[in-house]
């Protein structure tokens, strides 16, 4: 990872880092259903993505139910949508005292182990990053979102302690990530976007710093993915001592980049809707040459989707932002 760090830092061509396991879904004539439930199948589609599109770099999916299913939260799987929690898990503070942290062979976590493991052992010219979810992002959905967001001020005791239980499982299922032998995790934080900068600190950051501390390293780094951050908690982020910090298309990049220290890597931020989905290539292709060029003077900034491409996203698209860097690529 320090050398992948250093690439991006010291060399003037653009990596191209958009997060697009749903179009190997896609390739292989799967279900979203079935890669977020078989191991097997979500490594084959992130090996077709890699494939077809001829990245670098790869990541497995953004599931942010996964970890609370195995909290014991339930969970709607639809054939093919992306899986969301249902109902309300926690609901006072003596749900949460009574809350156990979930081994790791609990729900689906075998299953997403299991397709770092079979990447790792398969696609090995390429960098690949596992994926979680982020300690704040995980209590809303057992506390339930709009619940946490009132209770962070009326009983602030109890969603530090939920947190705390968070945090630890995260470190467990990071340490174990990390073992497979992947590059880094993905922290998928995007309900910390909610929060002004000091409750990021507070709720969101403090917590993600304790796991960066137990599993970052010169071999395995955090990127820490926030695309509900519209400027208002870049430096909660920054303080989180991620190696990465991972925007989506809410926020203004280069201010993001003019905020941020120039080793700390950068990512973002295209929309994956309204644009890449929803768009033409033509529309796709003018729009990633436009943030290059607006983002050239930042040797720190990789370009990506700002946040994983949804169901159904035209290859078309894809490609015509795989070209756009390329051609940027050669002009420099």
């Amino acid at each position: 990872m320090k050398e992948w760090i250093d690439s991006v830092l010291n060399h003037k061509r653009r990596q191209a880092f958009p997060l697009i396991t749903h179009p190997g879904i896609e390739l292989m004539g799967a279900t979203v259903k079935s890669a977020v439930s078989d191991g097997r199948v979500q490594y084959e589609a992130i090996r077709a993505a890699s494939e077809t599109f001829h990245l670098s770099t790869c990541s497995s999916m953004m599931d942010l139910t996964v970890e609370a299913e195995a909290f014991g939260a339930m969970v709607n799987m639809p054939e093919d949508e992306t899986p969301r929690v249902v109902g309300r898990l926690l609901k006072e503070m003596s749900d949460v005292e009574q809350l156990q942290v979930p081994a790791l062979d609990q729900g689906r976590l075998p299953a997403y182990l299991l397709a770092n493991q079979l990447c790792v052992s398969n696609i090995k010219e390429r960098t690949l990053f596992s994926g979680c979810i982020g300690p704040f992002s995980l209590a809303g959905r057992l506390y339930d979102m709009s619940e946490i967001m009132v209770s962070i001020y009326t009983e602030p005791e109890t969603i530090l302690l939920l947190l705390s239980k968070c945090s630890a499982f995260l470190v467990d299922y990071c340490k174990a990530m990390k073992s497979t032998g992947t590059a880094g995790v993905i922290m998928a934080e995007p309900a910390a976007g909610l929060l002004s900068d000091e409750d990021c600190r507070l709720y969101s950051s403090d917590f993600v710093k304790q796991i960066v501390q137990e599993v970052q390293d010169d071999n395995f780094t955090v990127i820490l993915h926030n695309c509900g951050n519209s400027g208002q908690c870049t430096q909660a982020m920054i303080e989180s001592g991620a190696n990465a910090l991972h925007f989506g298309n809410a926020i203004d990049i280069t201010e993001a980049l003019s905020e941020c220290p120039p080793h700390l890597i950068v990512m973002g931020n295209l929309d994956p809707v309204s644009l890449f989905k929803q768009s033409n290539p033509d529309q796709v292709k003018q729009s990633t040459l436009e943030l290059l060029n607006r983002t050239k003077n930042y040797p720190n900034f990789v370009i990506s989707s700002g946040c994983d491409l949804p169901p159904q996203t035209p290859l078309e698209n894809i490609r015509a932002f795989l070209e756009a860097v390329e051609e940027f690529n050669r002009s420099i």
